[in-house]
């Protein structure tokens, strides 16, 4: 159950990120992020309603719902990094770079109690290595001018890979911080009801002072940011889920497997150009994340 979990939680993810290229482009990042969250914790609220996730026991105290809250922060930082990247660098390389977080969950997981034989070790530097290829370029760009004899750049970090970099890191912290300190206490619906709750009122409180939150957008990106909203949560969910059944490190890796969702809908409908050298760098992301999950 938890592999099928994993790969639900994939696929999810990968549709949500491509739809999620579109409306930042479009109204920017962080409403993009904002309203998507709104339409996740609202359709959220009445599936958990209808469903009786509200009526299960809890446990009593502060500190799970603290714990939860802590990952609402953590999935803000690492979400307005991801959907800037998406915004500003092309998707195709910014997926599979923020799917390589597992490599940190894994880690995390490690030193929490969980055994990890050589072959899933190899797959943890094959993916870091991976990502380090992803992430480089030699194309030029505004602010790497081509030399004018080899009509290249020097090697540089490609535009939004530094940013899918810093999504991966939160989200492979926030990940095995819900695997063994929140799931496991309040559920993985409740846990992703609050983490949306949190990220919402959190880009609210910090949109509305500085402008970011305004205007609200027309037209047809509201159909985009219902998907991806829609999308998004229920992979969540399926992931949360899974954490709390299965083993942290093989979800987490399983539903990593998204970048691979983004690439192919990239490359089918945007015709992302990439260099071999990050071709060779994602397709060593996912021969690492298929090791890790063997």
């Amino acid at each position: 159950m938890d592999i099928l979990l994993g790969i639900s939680a994939a696929l999810g993810w990968g549709v949500a990120d491509f739809s999620a290229r579109f409306s930042a482009r479009r109204i920017g990042a962080f409403r993009t992020l904002m309203l998507m969250q709104f339409f996740g914790f609202s359709a959220l609220t009445v599936f958990l309603w209808l469903t009786g996730g509200f009526s299960r026991p809890f446990p009593t105290g502060w500190t799970p719902w603290a714990s939860a809250i802590v990952a609402g922060l953590i999935n803000t930082f690492a979400g307005f990094c991801l959907y800037r990247s998406f915004e500003v660098g092309l998707i195709s390389i910014a997926g599979p770079v923020s799917s390589s977080y597992p490599a940190l969950t894994v880690a995390l997981a490690l030193l929490s109690g969980e055994r990890i034989h050589a072959l899933r070790g190899s797959g943890l530097a094959l993916t870091f290595v991976g990502m380090i290829l992803a992430a480089l370029t030699v194309a030029p760009d505004a602010t790497h001018a081509a030399d004018p004899q080899t009509h290249h750049a020097h090697t540089h970090v490609s535009r939004g890979a530094a940013l899918a970099i810093a999504a991966s890191v939160g989200y492979g912290f926030m990940f095995w911080w819900l695997g063994f300190h929140v799931v496991p206490l309040i559920g993985g619906g409740v846990s992703v009801w609050v983490i949306r709750g949190t990220t919402f009122c959190v880009l609210l409180l910090i949109g509305l002072p500085t402008g970011q939150a305004r205007p609200l957008p027309r037209g047809s990106v509201w159909w985009l940011l219902f998907i991806t909203g829609l999308t998004d949560t229920s992979a969540f969910v399926a992931n949360n889920i899974g954490l709390g059944r299965g083993h942290v490190a093989v979800v987490s890796v399983l539903a990593s497997l998204y970048g691979a969702v983004t690439v192919l809908l990239s490359r089918i409908f945007l015709r992302e150009p990439m260099e071999r050298t990050q071709w060779l760098g994602i397709a060593l992301i996912f021969a690492g994340i298929v090791l890790v999950s063997l």
